[in-house]
């Protein structure tokens, strides 16, 4: 479903990956895994073309996306949920929803999809008239991943979906996430919550100082040795 092969990026003359490559099967929860700095957020950002790679492959099926647009990335059915939610405050829950149809793919059986949005979070249905800034910090990231649900993703990218939460809400989150991989919907996620994340994940791999060094199945890494003393304090 999702094909990185060897992508190489940049900041001006200092590089920030090195030959990362990962595969996300249709139908899988894939967990990209790191620290701060280790270059999860560029590689997901180079993904979704947010910054551009030097070298490289990204294929979304069969299709090479790494010169398209963003919008046209999002149009192809690949959507980001980014780091701290970034929702516009001023505007009503419903009305962030709507900018989600933006897209073509997403704008028919739009109001069906709406729906089906507030049966999967009925707080935002309760609050689908208020300023989205008056939302609590998990409700804001619900309506982040709802508003991405709304363009109809063939795969997810969620980056830090947990940032930020008290540990009730973050074991919210990660059913969210569940359930939304359970109705057909193919997830990425970036989290620094290593042990939340890989109780999910099909698979997963782990980038240090941008470089994948570990990939295996969830129960694998969770196992594994080096993740354990270096991630999870194990």
């Amino acid at each position: 479903m999702l094909f990185v092969d060897h992508i190489n990026v940049f900041y001006d003359s200092i590089q920030a990956l090195w030959d990362v490559s990962l595969v996300v099967e249709k139908g899988q929860v894939v967990a990209l895994l790191g620290s701060n700095g280790a270059g999860k957020s560029t590689t997901i950002n180079a993904i979704t073309g947010i910054i551009k790679i030097s070298s490289g492959v990204v294929k979304l099926g069969a299709q090479e996306i790494q010169n398209l647009p963003s919008h046209l990335i999002v149009e192809n059915g690949l959507c980001q949920i980014p780091e701290e939610r970034l929702i516009f405050a001023e505007m009503s829950v419903k009305e962030n929803l709507d900018l989600g149809t933006y897209v073509q793919r997403a704008r028919k059986g739009k109001n069906d999809k709406l729906e089906e949005i507030y049966e999967m979070f009925p707080r935002l249905s309760e609050r689908k008239k208020q300023k989205a800034g008056l939302l609590s910090g998990g409700e804001q990231q619900m309506l982040a991943i709802a508003r991405g649900l709304m363009s109809r993703p063939s795969v997810l990218i969620l980056d830090e979906p947990s940032f930020g939460l008290a540990p009730v809400l973050v074991d919210e989150i990660f059913r969210i996430v569940k359930n939304i991989n359970e109705q057909g919907v193919t997830i990425l996620i970036v989290e620094q919550n290593i042990y939340q994340a890989l109780e999910i994940a099909d698979h997963g791999y782990v980038l240090e100082n941008g470089r994948i060094t570990l990939e295996g199945t969830g129960q694998e890494l969770s196992e594994n040795s080096y993740v354990k003393e270096s991630y999870l304090g194990i």
